[in-house]
């Protein structure tokens, strides 16, 4: 990110082909990290307390083969309905990958991985125009919400990943691997769908390889300087916040 103050009008959503840029790269540098894995790391606890490190690599794994296989998709669909009940759906789904993978060994895990990740990018890049229009409920901090289906491949997915690969990297004190052009991107994304959340005035300094300067209104109304990566884990529920910090992202 430059150092000059960036203002939110500028940032740019996510267009499709930027979009598909940054969730190959994603994918890739998630399967990186869980390739670099000892034996002593996949039982480590996350900062999703329900999870290890080695459950969280099956939720992803899990979410990747919904995206590449339609019939495996239906199948959470059907099986994440009848785990949530009353809960949410998406509570229902991750279960149920993160479930249904338990019995691999770590070393299928990361070979299926390594076998999925590039396809599930491709698949999610070729979703056809008349899919992406179609609702998805979901959660966020208690609210459900309803997207689009694209949202959620081109935006949602992207940062999931992002974010399971800041928390194995947390869980296992490794330095994920953080570059301005393509973490900072997914940054930049995630503070103006903050900014468009709370419709407040704002100047925040984000610290870090991936942060900068990003003013909203006047920025007269509340100033915010923390690191980078922190200011997501805070919106995305895994960490306190104050103020405007209290305005939640979906991850």
């Amino acid at each position: 990110m430059p150092d000059s103050a960036t203002t939110i009008e500028s940032v740019p959503l996510l267009d499709r082909p930027q979009a598909a840029s940054l969730a190959a790269a994603e994918n890739e540098r998630f399967v990186d990290l869980v390739r670099s894995l000892d034996a002593d790391d996949w039982t480590r606890p996350t900062d999703c307390l329900a999870w290890d490190v080695r459950a969280m690599v099956a939720h992803v794994l899990g979410a990747m083969e919904s995206i590449v296989s339609p019939r495996e998709l239906v199948h959470q669909l059907r099986a994440g309905g009848r785990a949530a009940g009353g809960r949410p759906l998406i509570d229902g789904m991750t279960e149920v990958q993160v479930a249904e993978r338990a019995h691999l060994s770590t070393s299928l895990l990361v070979e299926r991985l390594v076998a999925t990740a590039p396809r599930a990018a491709r698949a999610r890049r070729r979703l056809p125009a008349p899919l992406r229009r179609l609702p998805f409920k979901s959660d966020v901090a208690g609210v459900t919400e309803t997207w689009a289906l694209g949202f959620l491949y081109d935006v949602i997915y992207t940062r999931d990943t992002w974010m399971h690969r800041v928390d194995i990297a947390r869980a296992t004190n490794r330095q994920p691997v953080l570059t301005p052009d393509h973490d900072g991107r997914i940054v930049a994304d995630v503070v103006a769908e903050w900014a468009r959340r709370h419709g407040r005035p704002f100047r925040l300094h984000l610290h870090g390889p991936v942060g900068g300067v990003f003013i909203g209104g006047d920025g007269d109304d509340e100033e915010i300087t923390l690191d980078a990566v922190e200011f997501c884990r805070i919106l995305s529920g895994r960490g306190q916040g104050t103020g405007l910090l209290t305005q939640p992202v979906p991850f």
